[in-house]
């Protein structure tokens, strides 16, 4: 029986791109905990520390479309290894500023600066895209990469806070720097896969995010990464009322393996089903897998719920990809993929601080009424933008991008 995994890293290149794009993400899941496990242990200040992760959050959020947006009009070469540049020396920076008791705005300024970390999720992806493009494998491609991104936010983590703990406050952090130098180092230096420059489309305005349909895809993932952010509090603070807080890790570990799976299965399907009618019934079943939240009374409730919301996890971002790649042209796709990872990453620091608020409020089980606002949340903002979305996935797949049909904004 054919694995359609092992195919599609029969093209010339996959492998090596696709491991050097694995090494050089490995940061955006260690350095934020990173940041807050060392400013915590040499500073003393929680508020401290999750101010400066915050700062680095947004930031990241808000110039990894624009570095994306250089990428599509210069090439990932000309543009990776630069901002990698301002990244690490602004983390090293960080790093000295804190083990030598600079003033706290100096923090906040080499957090706000190492936000120029590029986005590698969409490098990888745009490559697979160049490589597959209008083929199935492509949807495999997407699926796998959507797994190997939970694989990130399940090893770096415990990477980063063990050594900060284990070994010296600064030392998740660094690792973080090397990760990601040498990854970009290694994914740059093989152009033969690099996405070739086109020229933009004439009719064209500037930035994608001015398309109706990417904005109600960008809205959706922010709404469904407030439920990853709520999550990720609530399981802490429920695990640590039930005199268990160890067994967080184990519960959102069962988060990212039910995501996992999910993402695997759903790679090796070939669906007649349009996507942006996919979409609409993964954000329904995100929605719907929230509600159980409303009886959990207990650790393994909690696991046991969480595994089926983590199921619909994966297809989402699959599913996403998939029309990002056919609504917004062919030059500016790695701007479009950026815009949609960065929208769930806004979701994720929204629903921190939200969940973060009500549990100091009213205790960790009202923290998953955010959760479960969140997600219908998603699903009302699919719904009133699903004519959108099914129009710009019909006009995509009847003309061509980048002819002389223009894309709807």
């Amino acid at each position: 029986m054919p694995n359609p995994y092992r195919e599609i890293f029969d093209a010339p290149g996959a492998k090596g791109f696709s491991a050097a794009g694995f090494v050089a993400r490995m940061p955006i899941s260690m350095l934020g905990i990173g940041v807050v496990t060392m400013l915590s242990q040499l500073r003393g200040e929680y508020w401290l520390a999750g101010a400066v992760a915050a700062t680095f959050a947004l930031a990241s959020a808000l110039m990894a479309p624009q570095i994306s947006r250089m990428v599509d009009r210069l090439g990932q070469s000309r543009v990776l290894l630069p901002a990698t540049g301002i990244s690490v020396v602004s983390v090293v920076s960080l790093l000295l500023c804190t083990r030598y008791q600079a003033p706290d705005w100096t923090l906040f300024l080499f957090a706000l600066l190492a936000g120029c970390m590029p986005s590698m999720p969409a490098m990888v992806r745009a490559r697979w895209t160049e490589l597959y493009r209008g083929s199935p494998k492509l949807h495999t491609a997407f699926s796998f990469e959507s797994v190997v991104d939970e694989l990130c936010f399940i090893i770096g983590p415990v990477i980063s806070v063990g050594l900060s703990v284990m070994l010296f406050p600064e030392a998740g952090p660094l690792l973080s720097c090397v990760f990601l130098t040498i990854g970009v180092f290694l994914f740059t230096m093989q152009k033969s896969t690099e996405p070739a420059v086109r020229p933009l489309n004439p009719n064209s305005n500037g930035t994608v995010i001015k398309i109706g349909s990417l904005r109600v895809l960008v809205f959706t993932l922010a709404a469904i990464g407030t439920i990853f952010g709520t999550v990720d509090v609530v399981s802490v603070a429920f695990a640590e009322n039930q005199g268990n807080t160890v067994a967080a890790s184990i519960v959102l570990s069962v988060y990212a393996v039910g995501s996992c799976l999910a993402g695997l299965v759903y790679g090796t399907l070939r669906l007649s089903t349009p996507p942006h009618r996919q979409f609409l019934r993964a954000v329904a079943v995100s929605a719907v897998t929230m509600l159980p939240l409303f009886f959990v009374d207990s650790i393994a409730k909690l696991a046991v719920a969480v595994f089926f919301a983590g199921m619909s996890v994966a297809p989402t971002m699959i599913i996403t990809m998939g029309l990002v790649e056919k609504i917004v042209p062919e030059s500016q796709v790695t701007e479009g993929m950026t815009w949609a990872i960065t929208g769930l990453g806004i979701g994720v620091a929204l629903g921190s601080a939200a969940a973060g608020w009500v549990v100091d409020g009213f205790g960790a089980r009202a923290g998953f009424v955010v959760a479960i606002a969140a997600g219908l949340l998603a699903l009302a903002i699919v719904l009133l933008g699903y004519r959108s979305l099914r129009s710009a996935y019909n006009h995509a797949v009847m003309s061509p991008k980048d002819g002389s049909v223009s894309v709807k904004y």
